[in-house]
């Protein structure tokens, strides 16, 4: 672990973290609909081929969501309906946002996430709060996925400061361990108390 006492960046993930579901009905509602569980649902949005390739910059969004079109039986120009449906209970978790306002002042500020080649776009318009960040690293543009240890130097690399003196938040153990392996401190996220409570272990008030 490093040095607590010279924090000098935070890293915060993206999904689950920042954004978080506030409602499951709207993506039980679809699979209802179209006659899937929920669970194969979100594994073909989220854990598919073509969502780890997309993901990795190798497959455009759009051809992520034209696979999950044709899996599901979903005409080409009813995708729009459906990702609006499938995104609207996401909501931005505004005491992380209010965390981010009082630590700029002393501190960097990033994000790392494995996300598709869309999510500069979502945090201007849909969750617009890509302006908190002094960074930003995309897996798809960068072509590299967490728990790939490269990531995370890269990540503190355009901050510019030393592993050690960068603390990263996940909700994904696998990837707070591997950015501990890497060198930067972590936070395994759980819930906002949790992650407050253990910010202030490292005098981050």
């Amino acid at each position: 672990m490093g040095n607590r006492l010279s924090i000098r960046a935070v890293i915060f993930d993206f999904g689950s973290v920042l954004v978080q579901m506030s409602d499951e009905a709207p993506r039980q509602a679809l699979a209802d609909r179209l006659g899937v569980p929920l669970q194969e649902l979100n594994r073909l949005v989220f854990d598919s081929e073509t969502a780890w390739r997309a993901m990795l910059g190798e497959l455009t969004i759009g051809q992520h969501w034209q696979a999950v079109g044709a899996a599901l039986g979903i005409l080409q120009d009813e995708i729009p309906a459906f990702k609006a449906q499938f995104w609207s209970a996401d909501q931005v978790n505004e005491e992380l946002v209010e965390l981010i306002h009082r630590l700029r002042t002393n501190y960097k500020i990033g994000l790392l996430s494995n996300a598709w080649d869309d999510l500069r776009q979502v945090l201007k318009t849909r969750l617009p709060i890509g302006h908190l960040f002094d960074d930003l690293v995309i897996s798809a543009e960068v072509g590299l996925g967490k728990p790939d240890p490269r990531i995370y130097l890269l990540a503190t690399q355009r901050l510019g400061v030393a592993p050690g003196e960068a603390i990263f938040i996940d909700d994904v153990l696998a990837n707070v361990d591997a950015a501990r392996a890497a060198g930067l401190n972590a936070v395994h996220y759980q819930n906002n108390p949790q992650l407050l409570a253990d910010l202030k272990l490292y005098n981050i008030p």
